[in-house]
């Protein structure tokens, strides 16, 4: 299998960011300054560009459109798109931001006080996007005589033993 080019539209998409940083964010509480405006792991998928998009506010599922997209109409604040990857079923939003035109972005982290350094964000962005590429286990039953592990779901219903009713 041949490896994926990367993107051409990712600096496209730092520098949008960086300046979004600059600007914009200056200042805002929100804002986690042991960060900084980085992309982790584009490729290019179906005519597209994916990868994660880190800034101090925020960590991201991106999906870039390989030519910047023609200004048609700004998306509506609630506009989704949905993408089917190896390991399941996405929701994006539809995003617009003037100098990179037209993207989708799913939230991973917001805010992102929770990471005390870059490479920490760094390291979980490559895990999320290698869990993201994988298609999912086969899901095992446990055999007769052994103990089944609860959901959550099943937890969050007050069922708090496997073997009650």
């Amino acid at each position: 299998m041949r490896q994926q080019e990367p993107c051409e539209r990712v600096s496209e998409l730092v520098r949008c960011f960086q300046h979004i940083y600059q600007t914009r964010m200056q200042d805002m509480p929100m804002v986690n300054p042991a960060l900084s405006v980085d992309v982790i792991g584009f490729r290019t998928w179906q005519q597209r560009c994916v990868g994660i998009l880190i800034t101090p506010w925020f960590m991201n599922l991106i999906v870039l459109f390989e030519q910047p997209t023609e200004k048609v109409s700004l998306p509506h604040a609630d506009e989704k798109y949905h993408y089917q990857f190896p390991s399941g079923h996405y929701e994006f939003l539809v995003c617009h931001e003037e100098s990179l035109g037209l993207y989708h972005s799913c939230s991973l982290f917001s805010p992102m006080f929770d990471f005390n350094s870059q490479e920490l964000a760094q390291q979980t962005a490559q895990h999320i996007l290698t869990l993201l590429w994988q298609a999912p286990e086969k899901q095992i039953k446990p055999k007769d005589n052994e103990k089944k592990t609860l959901s959550r779901r099943e937890l969050l219903r007050g069922k708090f033993s496997a073997g009650s009713s």
